[in-house]
């Protein structure tokens, strides 16, 4: 089978094969640590990642990451907010799931465009109003997929196929658990 995308199918498929008979292969953690630079602005790196129980320590320090906000916000506007971060996060994840999806099934994509926007009511944030929750009220993405060879049914698929399987987009949708302690 062919490389498609940049992606390999048969790799992905000797992967899932892999996770199926072994499922704690599935399991992975990843770690971030960050440090405050003043005002709204923090700094963080990759931690290790974890998979199977095997840590991966070349990922340690490898990338940086830096947030502020916006000087409407009262920040700096030295990098992009927490709130880009998250659209950023799900953008990266509807390209990952459209991708993986589509090299699975022979689907050649010429070219991927997204367009995130999210909604925020500062009052919940503020503590002003508490009906109103602190976090984006809704997210709204628009993709555009140039893909020749397919039919609009296996695009419209692909969609379903993300809004099905996106971690991130299940990690938005859906309670997690968020462990917050001081040390």
């Amino acid at each position: 089978m062919p490389v498609i995308n940049e992606i390999d199918p048969h790799a992905l498929q000797e992967s899932a094969d892999a996770i199926r008979a072994r499922p704690e292969l599935g399991q992975a953690t990843f770690e971030v640590g960050g440090s405050w630079q003043g005002g709204y602005r923090i700094t963080t790196r990759t931690g290790a990642l974890t998979q199977g129980g095997e840590s991966d320590r070349t990922r340690v320090a490898k990338f940086e990451m830096s947030s502020d906000e916006p000087i409407a916000a009262l920040g700096t506007d030295t990098a992009p907010s927490p709130a880009e971060y998250v659209l950023h996060a799900l953008a990266g994840c509807y390209t990952v799931t459209i991708t993986t999806h589509a090299a699975l099934r022979g689907i050649e994509l010429k070219d991927i465009r997204l367009h995130v926007e999210a909604d925020i009511d500062m009052r919940g944030f503020l503590g002003i109003d508490p009906s109103v929750r602190p976090g984006l009220q809704q997210i709204r993405v628009r993709v555009d997929l140039d893909a020749p060879g397919a039919t609009r049914e296996q695009l419209e698929e692909l969609i379903a196929l993300v809004e099905s399987r996106s971690a991130i987009r299940d990690t938005l949708v859906n309670p997690v658990d968020v462990v917050t302690t001081l040390a």
